[in-house]
């Protein structure tokens, strides 16, 4: 049975951390709001909300199906995911360290997407450009450097110098570390690369991960979506570092 992912169907955002996992493994799944015919992929996704409808309903997109299973939440559907996708660590010391890092993964998305709209998720940008700009500026000062450091210290002193961050083995946070990084570079150009210059190492992993044969065809295919102003990695230019 495949596993049906629910997610918007215009955007990247957080679902796009779930389809990396699945294509990686060559998993059977359907992207249901993309998948149906107009406006019932909506449908299905919104009546998987409701609470009245379900049992366990979830916030918000992204949220799994998986039979009569279903996990929100994309850290939650990694961790489900991972073991059976075969891009987990083993043993269970090494598959909580995983979900530590998808989290701190987590935190770097809500604060990119955060710099667009620091005062309010209901305002557009254009209502809260002075506040994105301030915001936007101390995020690419010292968040993005904070984080990328972090993530270069864990290959550092990764499994016998492995190019991947957990148990010496590619797993889903190499996959989600390369998305964070795409994001950050289509929405922060000059920042990004600033920032990678520091952390050779996480260059090199998301460009191992680009590079992967599956990976590699899904960017190229038309199942990617293009990053745009609508998800959660935005390029306004006024919001980067100058050139």
């Amino acid at each position: 049975m495949a596993y049906e992912l629910y997610y918007w169907p215009g955007i990247q955002g957080r679902g796009e951390f779930v389809r990396l996992a699945l294509e990686q493994a060559g998993a059977d799944y359907i992207d249901v709001a993309r998948s149906e015919g107009p406006g019932l992929g909506i449908t299905a996704l919104m009546q998987g909300l409701s609470a009245r409808n379900v049992t366990h309903p979830s916030f918000a997109p992204p949220y799994l199906r998986d039979g009569d299973l279903v996990v929100g939440q994309t850290a939650a559907i990694l961790l489900y995911l991972g073991p059976k996708l075969d891009l987990a660590p083993e043993g269970e010391a090494d598959r909580l360290w995983a979900h530590q890092i998808q989290l701190t993964l987590a935190d770097l998305v809500v604060e990119a997407h955060n710099t667009h709209h620091p005062v309010g998720v209901g305002l557009y940008y254009e209502d809260q450009k002075p506040e994105a700009a301030r915001a936007a500026e101390q995020f690419r000062a010292e968040r993005i450097p904070k984080f990328f450091r972090w993530l270069e210290s864990l290959l550092e002193h990764g499994a016998d110098g492995a190019p991947w961050m957990v148990a010496g083995r590619l797993s889903y946070v190499d996959l989600s570390a390369f998305q964070v990084v795409a994001g950050l570079r289509y929405a922060f150009p000059h920042a990004t690369e600033a920032a990678l210059n520091k952390a050779p190492r996480l260059a090199a992993l998301a460009a191992q991960v680009a590079a992967l044969p599956r990976i590699r065809d899904y960017l190229n295919s038309e199942r990617r979506i293009a990053f745009n102003t609508e998800g959660i990695f935005r390029q306004y230019p006024e919001l980067d570092s100058p050139a």
